[in-house]
């Protein structure tokens, strides 16, 4: 290939990763696995919600274990779908050309095959609860929420509601969770639904303002985003009101869980205050506050939600 004089050279192409310690470290930092804390809280809430009065200490940790590691292994299927559908995006896009499969660091064919493995783990570890508890649900739902999961990867390509799809996808967590550990607490805790919609106007809400720094990008390559859409002002209006309409649905997890009547509330109050800095943070220092934005103050929001919920629980015992 030639090059103009005076240009400077074209960096090296990365040389993709050999060893299988490589590929996976390669992997967990591509796919930020410790972003797990964004929906995990909320699984292990709806776990303990779920959790049948007459259940014993050691069925309900060895569900609890199985929840987490099927958290774990759904989202690394779902971040590296993302990866492979998104690599030609991601490679054009100077923000996201670092990105493993993009950049050639991990090649497709190895994060096709890692993939497929967290998706096997996934089907693995639902299909111990069926043969350790008797619940055949989670194996008999697995392929749907795989995928579910994957979806989210093509919907930019047709909706510009892809952020509110993303929602459905964290928050279909604590509905899970409460499956796999009883089934019927869908028709006895009716605050597992509220809980749901929480997390889906929550995650759409954080996830428009982190489209915000690619809205130039997907309109030219012809991907759909609320801000591409909308323009910036109407994106971060339609944030706020669902940030807002989120605390609502915090509300009404209050009024339909007795026992979540002590921590839960006050801390509801927090993370409302919480949410308003996230969008004074965005509104006085733009694009340069998505960091502390979107990883920090949503990781505090799930976390302290998280506690208080189990706190509760605990209490109510």
């Amino acid at each position: 290939m030639s090059v103009l004089p005076g240009a400077p050279p074209a960096p090296p192409t990365p040389a993709p990763a050999t060893t299988l310690g490589a590929k996976l470290s390669l992997a967990a930092a591509d796919i930020k696995l410790h972003h797990s804390v964004f929906a995990l809280p909320f699984a292990v809430l709806g776990a303990f919600l779920a959790m049948p009065a007459a259940s014993t200490a050691g069925r309900f940790a060895g569900q609890l274990a199985l929840v987490v590691a099927c958290m774990v292994a759904a989202r690394t299927w779902a971040m590296l779908v993302n990866r492979l559908a998104d690599a030609g995006f991601d490679a054009a896009n100077p923000r996201t050309a670092r990105r493993a499969v993009a950049s050639g660091r991990l090649s497709v064919r190895d994060a096709r095959l890692l993939a497929a493995a967290a998706a096997l783990a996934f089907v693995a570890c639902c299909g111990l609860f069926w043969v350790l508890f008797t619940n055949p649900w989670p194996v008999a739902l697995s392929p749907l929420v795989l995928g579910w999961l994957a979806l989210y990867s093509y919907a930019k390509r047709f909706t510009a509601w892809c952020h509110v799809l993303l929602g459905t996808a964290l928050a279909i967590s604590p509905l899970a969770a409460a499956i796999a550990v009883d089934p019927a607490a869908l028709t006895r805790v009716p605050a597992l639904f509220a809980l749901s919609a929480m997390v889906t106007l929550w995650v759409a809400g954080f996830d428009i303002v982190y489209a915000l720094q690619d809205e130039a990008f997907d309109r030219s390559a012809g991907l759909h985003s609320i801000p591409a859409a909308m323009g910036k002002s109407r994106a971060v209006l339609l944030s706020r009101a669902l940030h807002a309409l989120a605390v609502g649905a915090l509300v009404a997890v209050i009024l339909l869980e007795p026992r979540l009547r002590t921590l839960f509330p006050p801390t509801v109050a927090v993370v409302a205050g919480v949410l308003v800095a996230e969008h004074v943070i965005l509104q006085r220092r733009g694009l340069a506050g998505l960091p502390l934005v979107f990883f920090t103050l949503n990781g505090v929001v799930s976390c302290l939600l998280g506690a208080a919920g189990l706190a509760d629980l605990l209490l109510a015992a």
